[in-house]
């Protein structure tokens, strides 16, 4: 494996900072599904704690990086041209119903660019991460998306309405970030949504493309609505087909 910059390993270490205190967190939703109260705020105050650990431990390593996150939006600092692009928690509701399928996702977007990417699921303790030009990686290994070539020998997956019939294998599982990290290491061939916001794919932008994969344009200027098509280029042209109305 090539050796990761020094802001890839920032946002490694923030990342298993924040994964403590949801992990904690995660444990005790079980006491309170049956609370009156509900786990609801509680789940918000995850997000937030989680939030501010990231936050910190980043500015600790660049203190002028400006900031783009899910629950505080934008943060511009002295640094323009630099700006982590966070989110807490990708799949919350996955979270609050006690589902161990969510993770906490960090970009660095330099310029028009994403340079650094990663997905941290911290229950089943899964890193996937990229850097430009240095390849995809999960657990240190290099990954690569699938090679599959025939549209219903593959398995793909969307997190958004599906108001059109669709003929293929299709899965939907309530994490976006994990559900484009699973197409980047080939586990899922392709994903498709409409109505993103930008920090549920910063990350994933660069772990496709490191692990040569193929996606549509996205405009990185764009905070929310975005719409994302993702797969293997053996398939794109036809996967892009199928979605003729998306």
């Amino acid at each position: 494996m090539n050796l990761i910059s020094a802001n890839l390993n920032l946002m490694i270490k923030a990342s298993e900072k924040a994964s403590k205190v949801l992990i904690r967190d995660f444990g005790e939703l079980e006491k309170l599904q049956v609370s009156k109260k509900g786990p609801t705020d509680f789940v918000t105050n995850s997000d937030l704690k989680a939030e501010k650990i990231i936050i910190e431990e980043l500015k600790k390593g660049r203190p002028n990086y400006s900031i783009i996150s899910e629950e505080s939006e934008l943060k511009k600092n002295k640094d323009i041209e630099n700006t982590w692009i966070i989110d807490p928690i990708d799949g919350t509701v996955n979270f609050l119903h006690g589902i161990p399928h969510f993770a906490i996702s960090i970009a660095l977007k330099t310029k028009d660019e994403i340079v650094s990417g990663l997905i941290f699921d911290p229950i089943k303790n899964e890193l996937f991460f990229a850097e430009k030009n240095n390849g995809a990686f999960f657990n240190n290994h290099r990954i690569r998306v699938s090679s599959k070539n025939k549209i219903n020998e593959c398995l793909f997956v969307t997190g958004g309405k599906t108001n059109f019939k669709l003929d293929f294998p299709l899965r939907k599982t309530g994490c976006a970030a994990l559900d484009m990290a699973y197409v980047s290491s080939g586990r899922y061939d392709g994903f498709f949504q409409n109505n993103l916001n930008i920090w549920d794919i910063a990350a994933r932008i660069i772990l496709i493309k490191e692990a040569g994969g193929m996606i549509n344009n996205i405009n990185l200027n764009e905070i929310e609505n975005l719409k994302v098509i993702a797969s293997s280029p053996n398939i794109m042209a036809k996967f892009g087909e199928k979605l003729n109305n998306f």
